[in-house]
């Protein structure tokens, strides 16, 4: 392999795995090939390790390396389907960022209505405990991202379908930055962080009432207020306003029955 400068740009870990991927379309890494190692990739390209291993594991993602345990990485054989994979820019510029977080919107309101229809004792604890979880790392000075993508993992997991945390395991090498836009502006006004507690609340409610509708509601709504957000603190220009917007039901267990009319 040829000697290569350092990669000193923006997204150092999409700019090596770009390379890497080059290399082996190419042919100068061929399959069966056994990958650098870590620490050589991190000295040949003057890049931390943990550059190098987000860069394997979009690599992994995208079914060009295999993992061998105990071994090593090696160059995968091209598969006969292509996975599914984005553009590595995709979050180039902010109103990128609005845009997974419509992709999130549309995936992830039916995932919460399949939860809601779904989830076991077990799993609904999960959750609860999930957004205990979330605020202690908060408390704690953190950014809460993990801790934001566990919990709608564990929702993925409430469906019983385990495709969904396939595709949300690999969504996330592109949700984890939007996540950090989206969680960074929410922490600078306290109504914000408040409102996504409350949000990430009822779609748990509505879970544990085993409320699919609702559950699909609240999720859809939790990310349209988090595209809101971001317009309204400035990220993003403020998108158009929908036209006649759907009421929100309540859950089965706050509905209240009507008082019948007395009659004489």
């Amino acid at each position: 392999m040829s000697a290569a400068s350092p990669l000193t740009v923006d997204r150092l870990s999409d700019r090596l795995a770009a390379h890497l991927a080059g290399q082996i379309e190419r042919g100068e890494l061929a399959p069966g090939d056994r990958l650098p190692t870590e620490v050589q990739l991190s000295a040949t390209h003057g890049v931390s390790r943990t550059v190098v291993r987000e860069a394997v594991h979009q690599l992994r993602s995208r079914g060009l390396l295999l993992a061998r345990q105990g071994s090593g990485v090696y160059v995968q054989a091209p598969a006969a389907n292509k996975p599914l994979d984005f553009d590595s820019r995709v979050l180039e510029s902010l109103d990128a960022v609005a845009q997974v977080v419509e992709v999130r919107r549309a995936l992830e309101s039916e995932i919460a209505g399949l939860a809601a229809e779904r989830a076991n004792p077990a799993q609904i604890k999960a959750l609860q405990q999930s957004l205990v979880a979330l605020e202690r790392a908060v408390a704690a000075g953190g950014d809460g991202v993990e801790e934001d993508l566990a919990f709608h993992r564990l929702v993925a997991q409430a469906t019983g379908n385990p495709q969904f945390g396939v595709l949300l395991r690999f969504l996330e090498q592109y949700l984890r930055d939007a996540t950090k836009v989206t969680r960074g502006n929410e922490a600078r006004r306290a109504d914000f962080a408040a409102a996504v507690r409350n949000e990430h609340a009822e779609i748990v409610a509505a879970i544990a009432a085993h409320d699919p509708e609702r559950a699909r509601q609240m999720a859809a709504r939790h990310m349209e207020h988090a595209t809101q957000r971001l317009a309204e603190g400035g990220v993003i220009a403020k998108p158009r306003a929908r036209a006649n917007p759907r009421p929100i039901p309540r859950t089965a267990a706050a509905k209240k029955i009507p008082k019948k009319a007395n009659s004489r």
